[in-house]
This record gives C-alpha cells, structure tokens and sequence, in this order.
C-alpha cells in the first residue's frame, strides 16, 4: 500500500514543484504559462495530501485516542497545517507564500521510509498452519474382524486399535499393543536418536514410525488432547502474550509533537504581543509546525532498517521481525536447543580406544566393515567416521544379525562380532581395563559405546554421541565476550546435556526437559529480568521461540521453528548468533546517530522560525528552512550507508 501510493504521489508532484513559485525562484526558470496553469499546483496537491495523506491521517487518530502520539501525529500536523494553509492562501491571501510544495515532498518522503520500513516487517505468522502439517490427514483403523479401513485422522476415537506402517506419520497420542521398532522423535521431544518402541510404550501424535517394523498401536489422546495440541496451544499463547515495542523514532516523534506544538504556541504569543496580530504571525507560526517535521525524521529510521535487513541476509540472517532484531543489541542471556543447533543431530563417533598393538584406523575399518549392510543410525556414523580418516575397509561375509545384541561377520578369516553391552554376554573374556575405564567415561557423558571382538577377544571401543559443531564453541567464547550469558535446552538425558555443556564452556544446562517446559525455562529467565533469545531448530522449540524476545530458528530447521521464529538463520551455523547480536548493536548506533541529525535540525530551525533572532534582523524563511531540512536529509541518508561497512565478524 505504501509503496503503490508512493509511486502515484511521486508522479503527481512532479507537476506541483515544476509550477511552484518557490521552485522557480530556487532554480532560475519560469514555468509555461497557460489559462489554467495557476490551478495546477493546488489541484495536484489535493490529490497528493487525499491519496497520500491518508494513511498517516487515519494511523494518527489512533495515536490521538490512545494518547500516545508519535510519528503519524507529527506528520499529520505537519502536512494538515500545510494543507489548510496553502489553500487559505491561495483563496484568500494572493501573493502569500504557500507550501504547496512542501505538503507534496513531505508526503512522498513519508510513504518512501514507511513503505521501506515496512517491507521488513514480518508477514503474519504461519506456525501453527505448520504444526497442523505434522498430523497426517489419514489413519488406518484395524476393525474388530482384524480387517484395516483408511479413515480421515478427524474420525478417530479413543480406544481406537491403528495400523501404523515403517515411514508413516503416527495420528493420535498411544499406547504401543504389538510390534517393535522405532520412532523418529526429535521434532517433538528433541532426543536425537531413534527411540525403540515395542509393546506397552507410549508414541506421540506427529511422530514418524522411522524402522521397519510395523506398530500396532491403541489410541489414548485424539485432536486438542494430544501432545503436538498442547504445542499448537503454548505456540499461540506465547505469539499473543508478546507486547508492543515503540519504535525508536516513534518516541522521539512523540517528543517533537508536544516541542512544535509548544513552540508555536510561544511564537504566536510573543509575535502577537510585539507586533499585533496580522497574516505575519500566522505565516511564522504555521512554518514552525511544517518545519517541525523534517524529511531526515521520517527516513533517519527506515533507511537504516532496510540497509540492516539487506546486509543481514547477505551474512545468513533474515529478518522476520525489525523490533526483534532492535532487541538483539539487549539481549544478556542466549538459549541454545541442543540437538541439531549446538550439535549436528545426527550420531558420530566421538572417541575410539583399543588394545595394545591395535591403532584406531584399524579397529575403524573392521568395525565399518561388519556394519556395512547395515542401515541403523549407528552403523551409519561407524561407516561415515571411517571414511573421513581414510581408512581401507575390507569385505566382510557371511553377515548375521544376533537379535538384540549386535551383528557377526568374517572379515579376512577372521570372526569378528559388533555390539554394544549385550554382545560382552556371548564373548567369554574379560574386558581389558582400559576399554572398560573408557566404557564408563563414555557412559557417565550419555555416550553409546559399541565393541569390536575379534577372534573371541575384545580389541576395541567406540563411543558414539551427537557430534558438536565446530563453530558451536567459537561462537559461545564469543559471547561470553560480549557479556552474553549461554544457557542450554534439550530433551536428553542430563549425562549427555552434561558433557556438551563442560565441552563448550556454557553457563547453565537443563536437560530432559519436555515442550511445555521449555517455554517454561525461558519465562523463567524473563522473570529474572533477563532478555532472553531462544536458537532452535525443531517443533518442541516452537513455544519457547516465539515467547522468546527473540526467537532465532536455523535454516535447517522444520518449518514450524522458522515460522515461529522473529531471526532465521540461513545456514546451520551458531556463529551467525554472533553475527545477528553485532548488527543489531551497530545499527542501533546508526539509528541513534541519523536520530541526533534529523532531530538536531528542529534544534537550529526551530527557534529561527520562531525568530528569536528577528530583534537582530535574522529571521528563517520557509525557503531557508527547506534548505537545511534536504541537508539534514542528505546527511542522514550518507550516514545509514555507512552501515554497510560493519564489521560482524565473530
């Protein structure tokens, strides 16, 4: 809307400042002269202050009925005593100056900075549409004759038996009857892993049955009842709780309003008391109030945004809400979600021991050799971390598959069995002190350890975890620096919360925590008088990013964190954290410093106008006052330019 009316009034006051006498006289040309022409400008001008005027009219009688006025009240005032001004003039007064030509520019400058200004505001949010997505539109209910019949989910009713097939998202809150395997949680819970599900567990609605096993499951919690509900529920609590935030230059806006109307009260008693009243103090006054909004006022703010919004997204971070990223330069206190922010989300192994005359590479290659039909997580991250050193995997034949304890394969005729605690049951040898201290170093820090036995003797170790990212610790040392504190949120277990907090340094933990309890942590830190930002990346985050005062998702993460989300940040990276909270300080100082600019020239012209230099023969003409106002502007535009030129580096 703005940016439409800016165009149209742009073009219909290229005619009024062709055919304006002050143009003229500026300039040095006369205009064509024709029956009629003398109409032009006021005609013009009508159109521009009813088309172009309008939004800021309307937006300041909000202003005036919440008795807070602001930016639209001084534009109002400005461009309303301009107005009815020009057109006394030009009726009544022939010959009187107008300002026809200033309602114009002033209008155009205005819809230019507010349609700026709001092309980076965010658009209404879409987070809970995205947690709606997650339900799947259908279920298949197992019929009492043991028959299955596809129902939309909206028909399914507690007590309910479903069939839920490898890969298929689960309908309804329940209870596990018949069939293993596992459950891809982590968009609900954040626990990284895939947790087993067998008979007498619980399955969440939203989840997705991610093994090979089929799942039996009786239906406990329908529609509001379920847990992704209660989710949706704290999502739309936290987006409505949030308050409304003035906007810098709406404050300094207010403060002018109440400074014009003051001085023009003061110059029409003093000019009335030395001189009597005559069309010369009108003229005096009704400068000091169109003065007293500047053009620099109305851009000192907008351009720095959109240079802000600009620059921000050429280094990873865009910007869905303004007043989040003004509060960024507040923020004390940082919470990271755990799994997929601060880690990658995806198992690693962390730490790898063996036995004397064995070397890691080795004891890599055999173990990813035994795994390699294999599609667990673990054989995954076997396989992949044996590939980043380099090593030669040999073939491994005759595969087989222990249920419940690992796998058995002939590498190079030799035995050798894979598996984690269970397997050390089959394996008639005692565990080498080393690899056992390791074992209970892994399992004190939540780490899986998986062993290699070979020809009947265990011969290694490997601790496998979720892997931290490497930037994740550059990014925390650097806002300690900065005097943030760094706080940690995840559904695992404290064991695991534990070990990446004392590997990164960071402040303080909480771990096992549920979704309704994470929004719960971030109220809490609120309450201490802390600005709080929340870095997620999952839908369990999705209540704490929006009640958050800032809520930053990453990329990577599911729709749903980044429709919640005030920052989202393009890439997986905890160093564009750093990048967001050092733009938001410096464009701050940029907005503070086109602030004194813009406001500095109401200090000089004011008083002028108001001519409390008249007794010494200076008095500041309305064509005087434009000249310092397009400096102001000028200036104020250099100087949001030179935002460009911050350094965000971590």
């Amino acid at each position: 809307m703005f940016r439409r009316r800016f165009w149209v009034c742009l073009f219909l006051s290229i005619p009024v400042l062709y055919f304006s006498p002050f143009v003229q006289d500026t300039f040095g040309y006369s205009a064509i002269s024709f029956p009629g022409s003398a109409w032009i400008t006021p005609i013009f001008a009508v159109i521009v202050f009813g088309y172009g005027g309008l939004p800021f009219l309307s937006m300041a009688s909000v202003e005036a009925k919440n008795r807070e006025p602001a930016m639209m009240m001084l534009i109002s005032l400005a461009i309303t005593v301009a107005f009815v001004y020009s057109i006394a003039a030009f009726f009544f007064l022939p010959g009187t100056m107008s300002f026809f030509w200033e309602l114009v520019t002033l209008i155009d400058v205005m819809l230019l900075g507010h349609w700026l200004e709001m092309r980076s505001v965010r658009q209404a949010s879409g987070a809970l549409s995205e947690l709606a997505k997650l339900m799947p539109d259908t279920a298949e209910r197992i019929k009492e004759d043991g028959t299955i019949e596809e129902i939309p989910t909206r028909n399914l009713r507690d007590g309910d038996q479903i069939l839920v097939r490898p890969g298929a998202s689960i309908p309804a809150d329940g209870v596990v009857e018949e069939g293993d395997s596992t459950a891809d949680e982590s968009m609900i819970t954040g626990e990284s892993r895939p947790i087993d599900k067998e008979p007498g567990d619980e399955v969440i609605a939203g989840t997705v049955n991610s093994g090979d096993g089929s799942l039996r499951v009786r239906v406990t919690a329908i529609g509001e009842k379920t847990t992704l509900a209660g989710i949706m529920r704290l999502v739309e609590e936290a987006q409505g709780s949030r308050s409304r935030t003035q906007v810098l230059a709406d404050r300094a806006a207010g403060w002018l309003f109440y400074i014009a109307l003051s001085v023009a009260g003061i110059t029409a008693v003093a000019w009335i008391l030395a001189t009597g009243f005559d069309i010369a103090v009108v003229e005096r006054v009704v400068t000091v109030l169109v003065i007293a909004c500047p053009h620099a006022l109305g851009l000192a703010v907008p351009l720095v945004v959109s240079i802000n919004t600009s620059l921000a997204t050429r280094n990873g971070v865009l910007v869905r809400d303004r007043i989040a990223m003004e509060d960024a330069r507040h923020l004390d206190t940082i919470i990271f979600d755990k799994t997929g922010t601060i880690t990658r989300g995806e198992q690693g192994v962390v730490g790898v021991e063996t036995v004397t005359d064995w070397d890691d590479e080795r004891a890599l290659a055999l173990t990813a050799s035994v795994e390699g039909d294999s599609e667990h997580v673990i054989a995954q991250a076997i396989r992949r971390k044996a590939e980043e050193t380099g090593a030669e995997i040999p073939d491994a034949t005759e595969f087989e598959a222990i249920k419940g304890r690992g796998v058995r394969a002939t590498v190079e005729d030799h035995e050798l069995l894979v598996g984690g605690p269970n397997l050390l049951e089959l394996v008639d040898t005692d565990l080498p002190a080393t690899l056992f201290e390791f074992a209970e170093n892994a399992g004190e820090n939540g780490q899986t350890v998986v062993y290699l036995v070979f020809d009947g003797e265990v011969v290694s170790a490997l601790a496998l975890a979720d892997v931290i990212r490497e930037a994740s610790k550059r990014a925390i040392d650097a806002l300690h620096r900065m005097d943030i504190e760094v706080a940690m949120l995840t559904g695992d277990s404290e064991a695991v919360a534990r070990f990446v907090a004392d590997e990164l340094a960071i402040d303080t933990f909480f771990a096992e925590v549920l979704p309704d309890e994470k929004d719960e942590k971030v109220v809490e830190l609120q309450r201490q008088g802390k600005l709080v930002a929340m870095v997620g990346d999952g839908v369990n985050d999705a209540p704490a990013l929006t009640r958050a005062d800032v809520g930053i998702a990453i990329g990577s993460g599911t729709d749903v964190a980044i429709e919640s989300a005030d920052i989202v940040l393009v890439e997986n990276d905890p160093l564009d954290v750093v990048k967001l909270v050092e733009l938001s300080r410096a464009s701050y100082r940029k907005m503070q410093e086109n602030l004194v600019w813009a406001t500095g020239y109401n200090v000089f012209a004011l008083p002028l106008a108001a001519g409390i230099l008249a007794p010494v023969g200076i008095l500041l003409s309305p064509a005087i006052g434009a000249v310092f106002m397009s400096a102001s502007t000028v200036i104020v535009a250099i100087n949001a330019q030179r935002l460009r030129n911050a350094d965000l580096s971590a």
